[in-house]
């Protein structure tokens, strides 16, 4: 890789308080190699034989007895995913970073990927906290490593995460088995390709300070500030730090007097100016995530909208909640009988057809609606396999 050729992706979250229905709203783009497949999957909750294994990208780790029902939108030749959900209103996206610990050789040996840590995450946590708590765990038991890429030789790297349910978000970040956590209650947060934490650190690996005093990195006096203890680098990748900056700003722009909406959160994945949204390049954007989390799971449910194809500017978001009847579509998944050369029947055909903006923007602005209008009922039709079938139509039209 030359400097300057990738660039990566951008987590987004909005806090109730800035919502005008005092909801939380998610995001997440996802930047791949040019050429890498994303599919949007649904994992039914499972139980699991005491004492069983789980076979993940690269290793084998411990099963739990029970796993969480999930929607994962991922890199089809990989176990783990890019982001998701899962039934309990968690929702997780996750960033590659680099810092003082990144060495290649060591990185590339085959541990759990940042992606393998957010599906375990989402099927195993009943909250954010939870997510995150067996996250580390994961972590610091296993490692993470090995090779992110199918098509770029020798990429690695070591990974952040941004981690929501109905009332609260975290930003982790980590390095190498290394780790910090910051909770977020109010206002909006987004991470990108470069460290975020500072010195508001509400947990960390409880042997991080003693490692950094011995290495000199930290003098045991000064107040502990992680980006600069860890060394933060910015990889191979270009001005993450800028994609960071231009990310917020679009933020606080949008949540000015609580009006954050689910549509704004889609405009923000669409900015091309920012960087956040690629429409081409080594590193495109390969799918989308906007989810909004219920206040009341009582009253009303939690909604994901996923692209399941690439250039969010030329997609659909098609709604997705776990009250849904009927199995997800195999039409945006990589392993359906109608996929061609792994390419999902969606992804194959939106990425050769032509269809205007205003044909998308209606489609789209129609499953919005839909979407927000199935939350309060128990058991609704599979919006997301109606979206996916109408969009199919015009592709083919």
């Amino acid at each position: 890789m030359k400097d300057g050729e990738l660039v990566s992706c951008d987590t987004f979250v909005v806090l109730g308080d800035c919502t005008p229905t005092g909801e939380i709203i998610f995001g997440k783009n996802s930047d791949r190699p040019c050429g890498e497949i994303q599919e949007v999957i649904h994992v039914a909750p499972r139980d699991h034989a005491a004492g069983s294994k789980i076979k993940c990208t690269y290793i084998e780790v411990d099963q739990v007895e029970h796993t969480y029902g999930v929607i994962l939108s991922k890199p089809e030749w990989m176990w783990g995913a890019e982001m998701g959900a899962n039934e309990h209103g968690v929702v997780i996206g996750n960033e590659a970073v680099w810092n003082r610990l990144n060495e290649r050789t060591n990185d590339l040996v085959p541990r759990l990927l940042g992606m393998d840590l957010l599906r375990l995450g989402l099927e195993r946590g009943s909250n954010a906290l939870e997510a995150l708590e067996i996250i580390t765990g994961l972590l610091e038991t296993y490692g993470q490593g090995g090779q992110c890429s199918n098509i770029v030789a020798d990429f690695s790297y070591h990974n952040s995460f941004l981690i929501a349910d109905r009332k609260e978000a975290w930003v982790l970040e980590t390095a190498d088995r290394y780790w910090v956590a910051e909770k977020i209650e109010s206002g909006v947060r987004n991470i990108s390709n470069c460290m975020s934490i500072t010195n508001r650190i509400d947990l960390m690996h409880s042997g991080l300070k003693d490692r950094s005093m011995s290495e000199g990195w930290w003098d045991g006096k000064e107040e502990f500030n992680w980006c600069k203890v860890i060394g933060e680098t910015a990889g191979d990748l270009e001005s993450p730090d800028s994609r960071y900056r231009c990310g917020r700003k679009l933020l606080e722009e949008r949540a000015e007097n609580g009006a954050f909406t689910v549509g704004k959160m889609m405009e923000v994945l669409r900015d091309e100016k920012s960087g956040i949204n690629r429409p081409s390049g080594q590193f495109p954007t390969a799918g989308s995530q906007v989810s909004i989390l219920s206040k009341d799971p009582d009253k009303s449910v939690d909604c994901h909208w996923f692209t399941a194809t690439p250039h969010p500017s030329r997609s659909i978001f098609k709604p997705f909640t776990f009250s849904m009847t009927e199995t997800l579509t195999d039409e945006t998944s990589s392993d359906s009988t109608k996929s061609k050369e792994r390419k999902h029947l969606l992804w194959f055909h939106q990425t050769v057809a032509s269809a205007s903006p205003d044909q998308l923007k209606a489609i789209e602005d129609k499953y919005i609606d839909l979407g927000l209008q199935s939350r309060a009922r128990n058991k609704v039709e599979n919006l997301f396999n109606k979206a996916v079938d109408e969009e199919l139509t015009l592709y083919l039209a």
